[in-house]
């Protein structure tokens, strides 16, 4: 496609646009949303180039039409490739932000990254992610200047979307292929299979590579519910709070530990002896070292 400052005349003209994901449902790797636009006056020969909803082609088929549109001089894409740990950060913090906020967020991403290169989008086409009509309205009072389609099975319908999903499908694939392992245990194996919680050989690898401490390597995105079924023998892992909370009962503060949940951990029956500190003391591991609470430094 090229720089903002070699893009070609045709940007100038009204675009049109294609938004699609791959990789909302794996447990492993991550979610990668990718979009196509072109001119409009570019429509009809869009839709000669074999474009199709890229689940329904074989891997070669889709590495070609890859490689031709990212050749062909009246086609832009783009992609945005979310971290599986990012997903699980931000579907398990205080303030949950769900997949389909994410994937919202992410879309718009898209579109306000494309506007700022200065192509004149005045159309774009969406494959939706929940009420089609929610999404839509979402999308319209965000950027009203431009006609939102958004709509299910849209990659089955609009070539634009079609080759979205095809820029979305490859990089997701490329990306768990080509997958650098934050982890350096011996035992390490990069065949994931598909990714897909019911694919044998992504089931396999993650029973053969979860730690009973440390629960799955970062590649697996450990907020899924999936995880869950693996969590047998793993220990029962506790933080201790180190802020003093107001305790509304009785008006004063106390002390309280928080136990990680919904990662993979199971419980255990806890006993005092394993517990440092749950009350009103702060843990030993803080008294030995003379570690104190600051809040200004």
């Amino acid at each position: 496609m090229g720089t903002e400052s070699n893009l070609p005349d045709w940007v100038a003209e009204p675009c049109i646009m294609g938004i699609d994901e791959a990789g909302r449902g794996p447990v492993l790797g991550p979610m990668v949303y990718g979009c196509l636009y072109c001119a409009r006056s570019y429509q009809e020969t869009l839709s000669t180039l074999e474009f199709a909803d890229s689940k329904t082609l074989k891997e070669e088929k889709r590495e070609e039409l890859f490689e031709n549109l990212k050749a062909d001089g009246s086609i832009g894409w783009a992609v945005d490739v979310i971290d599986p740990r990012e997903l699980s950060a931000k579907m398990l913090k205080k303030n949950k932000i769900n997949l389909n906020e994410i994937s919202h967020n992410s879309a718009m991403g898209l579109v306000n990254q494309v506007m700022n290169m200065g192509v004149l989008l005045s159309e774009v086409y969406v494959d939706t992610v929940g009420d089609p009509e929610k999404y839509r309205i979402k999308l319209s009072e965000r950027f009203p200047s431009i006609k939102f389609v958004v709509a299910k099975k849209a990659d089955s319908v609009y070539p634009v979307v079609s080759g979205a999903s095809i820029v979305a499908k490859v990089t997701r694939d490329r990306a768990l292929r080509d997958w650098v392992l934050d982890e350096t245990a011996d035992n390490m194996q990069r065949n994931f299979g598909s990714g897909y919680p019911g694919d044998p050989v992504t089931k396999a690898w993650m029973e053969n590579h979860k730690h009973e401490v440390f629960g799955f390597p970062s590649v697996v995105r450990f907020s899924w519910g999936t995880c869950k079924s693996y969590s047998k023998g793993m220990v029962d892992v506790l933080w201790e709070a180190d802020a003093n909370e107001e305790d509304e009962s009785t008006g004063g503060s106390r002390k309280r530990q928080i136990k990680l949940t919904d990662v993979g951990f199971t419980t255990m029956k806890k006993r005092s002896e394993d517990i440092e500190s749950c009350g009103k003391e702060r843990s030993k591991f803080f008294q030995a070292r003379k570690l104190q609470l600051v809040s200004q430094f």
